[in-house]
Parts: C-alpha cells; structure tokens; sequence
C-alpha cells in the first residue's frame, strides 16, 4: 500500500504523513501506555481488523515510531513498544485528549464502545499537578475486571496498567457506572454516597483524590447567535 503524503515541506504535514492515517493515533495511544502484545492491541482497538493493525504496526515499523521487543520472564512473548520518537508524541496525544474531553464527548452513542482500560492514558491528560504537590500515593482503580493504578510523586504522575504492588487508596466501581463518571454525568463523591463506588485505604490520600484528577467543563463547538 502506497503511503499518502500532503508533499510539503513543513513540519505539521510530515508529521500528520506519519501518523494522520486512521486507527494510527489510536494505536498509538495504546502503546503509550506501555509495551502491547498484538492481541492487546486488537483488544484495544475493537473494530480494527487484523490486516490493517498488522500493516499499520509496520507503518509504524519502518517510520521508526514503534518497535518488536519480547516481553520479560513469565511472558517471554513477543509485543510492540514505542521508540524515542514514538514516545514523543505522547504530550500531543494528551493535548488531543483534553481537547476532546472539553469539546467533544457529552453522552455515549449506543454504537460506541468503551473500553475501562483507556483511562490509562487519561488519568494523564486529566492530571492536575498543583494539586499533586507534596503527595507521594499510589492509587489502584478497579473498574470490574479491569485494573490499573496511578503512582503520585509530587506534582508528576506514572499510569499502568495493572495492579499496584503496594497502593495506598484502591477505588473500586463497576464499568457502567465509572463511564458516568467519564460523561460528567456523576461525581467519584456521589458514587461513593450512593453506593456505587467504594474506596479504602489511606484517609489523607483519598482525601486528596478528589482534586488530582480534574475534567474539563464541556463546552458546545457551536453557539446560538
């Protein structure tokens, strides 16, 4: 397959050659969060089929953006990382991010698909680091089968997925109701008052959760004049 390009000599349109082709961010996104066997990456990226995630994976190959690795002992199986350059696209993968959370999200279409797993990335793009200052905590999010866990160290952040060795505050709540918390359409405080959620560990950092992790406001991208 022929790759397209805008042919100009400037920097955003090389760069949009290498990665504006569809399913490549998100790809992408996926590897950000850490090395990704293949069917990780179909798991992730339900609707990709598989010989455009294998040719897409080596776009990435051969542009120098991603490498094959083998994973370490238990697994010991081959998966796919970002390289140097690959992983410098991260803070522009997180502005989209925030940009998306502010003007394009409101409530999920019924032929949407959620995966718990891609809060990953944005617990990243949520993080507020003035609130992070002086806070050294490990929180372990349990979202029914999936788990993942955020490391705090004052005003940075480390998101993985996978359970915390030693967390000091664990969240606890189901799928439907964490994509609430997504939407804005409920708030980690009113999960916890009704039920919905759960949480235990360290007092001082639950109390703190509440503002390391903040959604933007959504706003329409059209106004009424």
């Amino acid at each position: 397959m022929e790759q397209r390009t805008y042919n100009q000599y400037c920097a955003t349109a090389r760069t949009l050659d290498l990665v504006g082709e569809r399913w490549t961010l998100l790809l992408l996104r996926e590897l950000l969060t850490g090395p990704k066997r293949f069917g990780d990456l179909q798991t992730g990226l339900r609707g990709l089929g598989t010989g455009l995630l294998a040719a897409r994976l080596k776009h990435l190959e051969r542009e120098g953006l991603a490498h094959k690795i083998t994973l370490p002992p238990p697994a010991r199986t081959p998966a796919y990382a970002l390289t140097e350059a690959g992983e410098e696209l991260g803070p522009a993968i997180l502005a989209l991010a925030r940009w998306g959370l502010k003007w394009t999200m409101g409530e999920p279409q019924p032929t949407e698909t959620f995966h718990p797993g891609w809060a990953v990335l944005g617990l990243r793009a949520c993080f507020n680091p003035q609130a992070a200052a002086g806070l050294r905590a490990v929180y372990e999010f349990r979202i029914d089968d999936e788990v993942f866990h955020a490391r705090i160290d004052d005003e940075t952040i480390e998101t993985l997925h996978g359970p915390a060795q030693h967390p000091d505050a664990i969240i606890t709540i189901s799928e439907s109701e964490f994509l609430r918390l997504t939407s804005q359409t409920l708030t980690l405080a009113e999960a916890i008052k009704t039920g919905a959620a759960s949480v235990s560990g360290d007092e001082e950092a639950l109390r703190r959760i509440k503002g390391l992790f903040r959604l933007p406001q959504p706003r329409a991208r059209k106004t009424d004049r």
